[in-house]
């Protein structure tokens, strides 16, 4: 027994140990919102990417955390991240959306995935609909299928190592009306490709133009539509693609 606690407590050594070399070397921090409410395969798409960015950290010297408490959206704890991310989630109060604002008028970076970025014509946050570029929901498919996926701008950071069309995994793609490509400072870098349509089985995406990665120009921001469910990040595309997102953020921070 007094063996097995013996090791367990040189684990938990070398772990925070290891935690800290990459604290201290890191070249920015990054720190991931999630919640466990809402769809389950939003949920386990926050768990999956989680496991793979908290990996990616080590290879790539940046430091990662990722909490649940939306509470740490505020500017103190802003002040010290260099990239947000929203996994599955938004802030719901006013006083996190107005620190949320100011860190990103001011140079922090967003990376939002999927649901993070949904908004409809409901919506009473005008500022984040702005953000995203103009972009407002506008239908999905179901159920969620793989797609074949078109790179616009093969140059860009975001999309390096990655192939101008790719097979993506089952996920529920968004349209959005208007589209984020009629906003001349949004630069859009993944389109799904129109030989897809007709889309879907339930309910299907029959044509038009649909952005999938896109930065809106004005700010250190990127959005992703893949996010539903725990095979996005299955494919080796894929995981280029979220590597390259966060470390392009990351990057230009400094």
């Amino acid at each position: 027994m007094h063996r097995y606690l013996r090791a367990a407590a040189i684990f938990v050594f070398a772990f925070v140990v290891m935690s800290s070399a990459y604290a201290q070397n890191a070249t920015f921090r990054v720190l991931a919102f999630w919640t466990t409410e809402g769809e389950v395969d939003h949920s386990d798409f926050a768990r999956q990417a989680i496991e793979f960015y908290t990996e990616a950290a080590g290879r790539d010297h940046f430091e990662f955390r990722a909490t649940t408490d939306w509470k740490e959206m505020n500017t103190e704890t802003l002040a010290k991240t260099q990239v947000v991310v929203w996994l599955n989630g938004q802030p719901g109060t006013a006083e996190e959306r107005a620190a949320f604002e100011n860190y990103m008028n001011h140079g922090g970076g967003w990376l939002g995935t999927h649901v993070s970025g949904y908004n409809d014509r409901s919506t009473t946050w005008r500022w984040f609909v702005d953000f995203l570029g103009g972009a407002v929901f506008f239908a999905n498919n179901w159920p969620p299928v793989p797609a074949m996926l078109h790179v616009d701008d093969p140059t860009h950071p975001v999309v390096k190592g990655l192939p101008r069309s790719f097979l993506a995994p089952a996920n529920e793609w968004y349209v959005w009306k208007p589209s984020a490509r009629a906003n001349p400072a949004v630069k859009v870098l993944v389109t799904l490709d129109p030989s897809n349509y007709p889309l879907g089985f339930k309910d299907r995406l029959l044509s038009g133009d649909c952005p999938l990665v896109w930065t809106n120009t004005k700010y250190r921001m990127l959005y992703v539509n893949m996010g539903h469910g725990d095979k996005v990040m299955s494919t080796p595309e894929m995981r280029t693609l979220f590597e390259n997102s966060l470390l392009w953020l990351g990057k230009s921070a400094n």
